[in-house]
């Protein structure tokens, strides 16, 4: 079916159920205490149009937001997590995807191998899906970029140009691994094709 979202906790009052990209749902719901999904893997943000805090969820129930590490009970847009056969990601030394290069179809545990750490200002998402990290070995905060453009680190809302690690996400049961771990994901934007 996908995704029901209710505007109270435990699955209690307005609810509205999702199967498909949703970019915007302020007029579907106030807020959102509790969330069902019921099948697939889901990223839900916290404002329209797939810009703010950003939370993946996969199959199960979340009787209240902190269930699912969020902030305050506002959902305003979800997209579905679909895997992809083709992976590649080019990472540069400055903004606008200008400098030296590095294409990876691999995990990154350490870019610091590659870059010096104050050298990756901005990426290409060719195909597939990635989760940037700030500490080496996928460690600290997450960002999750879908396949763009993103020409500096403003754009995936990082506050500073510090990525350490890149993690390549090749299938649903990897995002189901990453969730749990205790880091929060966060994006700005979706980039579109």
């Amino acid at each position: 079916m996908g995704i029901i979202f209710y505007e109270e906790r435990d699955f209690q009052g307005h609810s509205y159920v999702v199967t498909a990209d949703q970019p915007d749902m302020h007029t579907h719901l106030n807020r959102c205490n509790s969330i069902q999904v019921e099948s697939g893997c889901w990223m839900i943000y916290e404002r329209p149009h797939y810009i703010g805090h950003q939370y993946f969820l996969k199959k199960g129930e979340y009787p209240n937001y902190q269930q699912w590490m969020g902030f305050n009970d506002s959902v305003k847009s979800c997209c579905i997590i679909t895997p992809v056969s083709s992976l590649r990601i080019q990472v540069y030394e400055r903004n606008d995807v200008g400098g030296r290069m590095t294409e990876s179809f691999c995990d990154y545990p350490s870019l610091c191998d590659e870059f010096h750490p104050k050298d990756f200002q901005s990426c290409h998402v060719e195909s597939g899906c990635f989760m940037l990290y700030e500490q080496p070995n996928y460690m600290g905060q997450q960002y999750f970029l879908n396949k763009g453009e993103y020409s500096d680190f403003q754009q995936w809302m990082n506050l500073n140009d510090s990525i350490k690690s890149c993690r390549v996400i090749a299938s649903v049961s990897q995002l189901s691994c990453i969730s749990n771990s205790s880091n929060s994901i966060r994006e700005l934007g979706r980039i579109s094709d």
